[in-house]
């Protein structure tokens, strides 16, 4: 084991144990909202989708890719290689999915108040559940198809027949043929991608006309609330789609030839890099999060200051029991 070895497994843990944290701490905010009965936007419910699968990403790709780094490549058997490979692949889709769903809410939301738009806004919240679930089915029924292929490693010693990728390896004589994996594969992610693209290009399109419409009939950017969230959305949903297309670069890549340590190692970095900063990208541009943040962190603030008051200037009660007088 190198020292560029030691480097990559803790380069891997940071980033697992770094981005698990930031998703938790979505999924713990929102749980408490719903079982507080608190007002929940729609919206909500996606982020904490997004938050779900992030963590399983890191925690199916990241943590287990950074045990392979240090060698340790011998921790799952067949079966346990299978659902890690699996789980991360679904992960993965659902990740793309929910966020071509997240882009496609916010363009509807900020839309021009038409009556035509405004019926539309009005049922799209409804739609959000089922269309998670539809995603989550989706992923899991494509991925089965991959499992076959699959078994634990035994070490980077690719031969023409088998192909290790860090903690598993596949067997290339059962292979997909391409047009299955066209469909299959392929076609899905494209469509997502465009579907995204166009979003992505009808928001700036929005936010642009309000920006002209400040300057030239100073409209208050209040009239347009949804500005900031649609600011953030477009930077979450670009940062996505850089590591994405990166990530698929590799991935490409290493299908054409015989894969070495270095290129899984890059790509696997790829894989978890938007997982682990979307979290703190949503945190610190939420305003329902900051203000929530704010609040508990006012009352400890609050809560230690009468603590440490009542330290130094304890009550009659308490000055007595520590002065010792009767």
């Amino acid at each position: 084991m190198t020292a560029v070895d030691i480097l990559l497994g803790i380069a891997f843990f940071s980033q697992t144990g770094i981005g698990v944290q930031g998703n938790f701490f979505l999924i713990y905010f929102f749980s408490y909202l719903f079982f507080t009965r608190q007002n929940l936007r729609p919206i909500d419910l996606i982020f904490t989708q997004l938050a779900l699968v992030n963590s399983l990403m890191l925690l199916s790709k990241g943590f287990l890719q950074g045990l392979a780094a240090l060698g340790l490549t011998n921790l799952l058997d067949d079966i346990g290689c299978k659902i890690v490979f699996y789980l991360h692949r679904v992960a993965r889709g659902l990740s793309l999915s929910i966020t071509c769903l997240l882009s496609g809410f916010q363009a509807i939301i900020i839309s021009p108040h038409s009556p035509k738009w405004i019926k539309l806004k009005a049922k799209v919240p409804r739609f959000i559940s089922p269309s998670i679930l539809i995603c989550w089915i989706f992923h899991m029924l494509q991925n089965i198809i991959i499992i076959e292929k699959l078994k634990r490693s035994s070490g980077y010693r690719n031969t023409s027949e088998i192909r290790e990728y860090g903690l598993c390896s596949v067997n290339v004589t059962i292979a997909i043929s391409t047009s299955l994996h066209a469909v299959v594969f392929t076609l899905p992610d494209a469509v997502c991608l465009t579907f995204i693209s166009f979003t992505s290009g009808y928001k700036v399109y929005l936010l642009y006309k309000h920006h002209q419409r400040i300057h030239t009939a100073s409209v208050s950017s209040r009239s347009f609330p949804e500005t900031r969230a649609t600011q953030m959305i477009l930077l979450l949903v670009s940062t996505f789609v850089i590591f994405y297309l990166l990530n698929s670069i590799f991935t490409a890549y290493m299908h054409s030839r015989t894969p070495n340590p270095w290129l899984v190692h890059s790509s696997a970095l790829l894989t978890s890099s938007f997982p682990m900063v979307s979290p703190f990208m949503l945190i610190t541009s939420d305003s329902k999060i900051l203000r929530y943040y704010n609040t508990v962190h006012g009352r400890k603030s609050c809560q230690t200051e009468m603590d440490s008051r009542n330290t130094l200037f304890p009550v009659s009660g308490q000055r007595e029991k520590v002065t010792g007088r009767p």
